[in-house]
């Protein structure tokens, strides 16, 4: 099941299908609705025709505006130094005419307040993260879920990595589908060897050791990091107080479960 949920088009990396996946109504998530993903600078002409040809028809950046405007430094200067957030060098926005593209910024980088706390308590980088996130951000995973449940044609969503950003759309997405809590434990973890290309071809040092170092000390992995953010978390009751409407998850689900 995993070899085809992993997305082999030109130039994309940490790119997978949201398809395939278990729901606890013992069905499985349908495939071309979802594709989550890194970065998108390095894909090619060939990868975007490829992609067009699955059927995608929108591209969400979630990244912020200093990460996408040409010409502007690498990064979010308002985080605390220590950040463990993967930000590539700025580009511009991608995505080829055939393909609409949406930019739906999720981190709220003026909050400067909540960016030193996720420094000092050294989760940033983390699933550990992910819950603190979700208490203060909640119209930021509101305003995502509603611009992917009215897009259209298949979605391709991303932020740096395709792991932090992306990984927190992708357990809203797939907890509001059904999908079984260990299975989203599973794709998450899958970025881990997925991101070594795209960090070699950055020239950047591969994540994961200091990663699992920081995770280590706070007495946890990745995987039971992310059970521990689902633990009690109803995300449909969480995005309909943020404001989503019952017809937008509504639409979430039907995409990835029709």
């Amino acid at each position: 099941m995993a070899h085809r949920r992993t997305i082999t088009w030109e130039g994309f990396f940490n790119a997978r299908d949201l398809g395939g996946l278990p729901t606890s109504g013992g069905r499985a998530t349908r495939f071309g609705a979802f594709v989550r993903s890194a970065d998108l600078r390095f894909v090619t002409a060939r990868g975007w025709r490829q992609a067009h040809a699955a059927g995608m028809r929108t591209v969400v950046d979630l990244r912020n505006d200093d990460e996408i405007a040409p010409g502007e430094a690498t990064g979010t200067p308002e985080r605390a130094p220590g950040s463990q957030r993967f930000c590539a060098p700025a580009g511009g926005p991608v995505a080829p005419p055939a393909m609409t593209r949406l930019h739906v910024p999720l981190d709220d980088v003026a909050d400067t307040a909540f960016w030193a706390e996720i420094a000092r308590t050294r989760v940033d980088g983390t699933p550990l993260y992910m819950r603190p996130f979700l208490q203060r951000k909640a119209d930021r995973c509101a305003a995502v879920i509603s611009a992917l449940a009215s897009a259209s044609g298949g979605v391709i969503y991303h932020c740096g990595a395709g792991r932090d950003r992306t990984g927190l759309i992708t357990l809203l997405l797939l907890s509001l589908a059904g999908v079984e809590p260990d299975a989203i434990a599973d794709d998450y973890e899958l970025s881990t060897d997925a991101l070594r290309p795209l960090f070699a071809a950055m020239g950047q040092q591969d994540q994961a050791p200091a990663l699992a170092a920081l995770l280590a000390e706070h007495g946890t992995t990745a995987r039971d990091a992310v059970r521990a953010t689902l633990d009690g978390f109803d995300a449909e009751d969480y995005l309909l107080a943020a404001g989503v409407s019952a017809a937008e998850i509504q639409a979430v689900r039907s995409r990835l479960t029709a």
